[in-house]
């Protein structure tokens, strides 16, 4: 995968969250909604790889709702 790519993306969500800090979506909504591709929108799995980064860092977490997993900022409380 190509990390400069992935980078990227972190770089898009991370200024998202910070702007919306509430916000939550999924990998889909995220990936097309919350970064701003410098043209055609790159794989899904690049979205995936840098917020799979991001909860490592302990900055995004995962959370299941129904079948789906929601992503958002890490709270606190979880």
């Amino acid at each position: 995968m190509n990390e400069d790519l992935v980078r990227f993306a972190s770089n898009e969500i991370t200024n998202y969250v910070h702007a919306r800090p509430a916000s939550a979506d999924t990998v889909e909504g995220i990936h097309l909604g919350w970064i701003q591709w410098p043209g055609t929108p790159e794989q899904v799995a690049v979205t995936l790889a840098a917020l799979e980064q991001l909860e490592m860092d302990g900055f995004m977490q995962r959370v299941v709702a129904g079948n789906r997993d929601i992503w958002r900022r890490r709270r606190e409380d979880s």
